[in-house]
């Protein structure tokens, strides 16, 4: 295999992303448990439930969303329904899945978590890049991660 070695530049670049995307999330992840005793995985689901005008999202599509294996996010509903912050139903289109549904106590849970989550999202991210920096990182975010796999 004839490898195209990564630059100085390249290379520091890419340290200095890998610990950002490993610095970032623990940081806000520890923010979010002890200001809600949530975990992220949990604030993700209750987020992306809320979006829903029914608050209903089938969990394979929840799923691919999140970048998780059913199985996983299967096993992560069941803990969280055994919270009362979501509920598994039938999928009228799905014979073999179902779909989640956020609960009032978990949207409520969420209302009581998100101002302190926007908080810790300001004081670790927002407040140090500039709207330049932030507009180049949206363009740049959206344009890798919708990449193919």
């Amino acid at each position: 295999m004839d490898t195209d070695w990564l630059s100085e530049d390249e290379e520091q670049a890419w340290r200095a992303f890998r610990r950002l995307l490993v610095a970032l999330p623990a940081r806000i992840g520890r923010d979010l448990a002890r200001d809600s005793g949530l975990s992220a995985a949990d604030y993700e689901v209750l987020s992306t439930l809320s979006e829903k005008p029914d608050r209903r999202w089938p969990l394979k599509e929840l799923a691919a969303k999140m970048e998780w294996s059913r199985s996983r996010l299967s096993h992560h509903a069941a803990r969280m329904q055994g919270r009362g912050l979501i509920d598994k139903e039938p999928d009228p289109q799905d014979a073999r899945g179902c779909l989640l549904h956020l609960t009032d106590d978990g949207f409520a849970v969420l209302e009581q978590a998100a101002p302190h989550h926007v908080v810790s999202v300001r004081s670790r991210f927002l407040e140090h890049v500039s709207a330049d920096e932030l507009a180049m990182l949206r363009r740049l975010s959206t344009r890798i991660a919708d990449l193919p796999d």
